[in-house]
């Protein structure tokens, strides 16, 4: 398979912009409250190390690991655990944080299964919205920015696991 040059799509200014608008909402949704950051690896590491770096709240981490991908290009649409939360969610204000909700079949599967571990509630944060893919309709309640439907790289984003340390989001075509 040939993958032909990275392009920048989202800067990393306007990365930096946007996660720093999103920890104001997040700041001011939960200004007397403590939130529990549940982080969906890997691709979402950036991401969440950023967004909770400008959080002003208490905040507390998990990860999770699941995968639908394999090494390809396009989501196998079987979603499979690797890696569970080390503690339990139940009773803690808990935001996922993803970095892309392309088809939504991935994350539709993953607050079936939080909300079946009694959060006091539960809400999604996303980098990445690619709406032209959904299957799924997902509530998502922080988006950072909508993108267009192409292959995306960088900010922790990945094509079989290179890119992910791009400081912005770029695109890349795969053949």
């Amino acid at each position: 398979m040939n993958v032909a040059a990275h392009q920048i799509l989202i800067s990393e200014a306007e990365v930096n912009r946007r996660i720093r608008e999103i920890a104001e909402q997040i700041n001011s949704d939960y200004a007397d409250k403590s939130i529990h950051l549940v982080c969906v690896l890997k691709g979402s590491v950036m991401f969440m190390c950023e967004l909770a770096k400008r959080l002003t709240i208490p905040v507390t981490f998990d990860f999770m690991s699941v995968t639908s991908y394999g090494s390809g290009s396009s989501s196998s649409g079987v979603v499979r655990i690797v890696h569970d939360l080390t503690e339990p969610i139940e009773g803690k204000d808990v935001i996922i944080i993803e970095d892309i909700i392309d088809s939504g079949t991935t994350m539709n599967y993953l607050l079936t299964f939080f909300h079946e571990r009694h959060p006091a509630s539960l809400k999604l944060c996303t980098l990445l919205d690619k709406p032209s893919r959904r299957e799924v309709e997902i509530p998502m309640d922080y988006v950072g920015f909508q993108i267009p439907d192409e292959f995306i790289v960088g900010y922790g984003l990945d094509y079989d696991q290179k890119y992910r340390n791009l400081p912005y989001i770029g695109t890349i075509k795969v053949d």
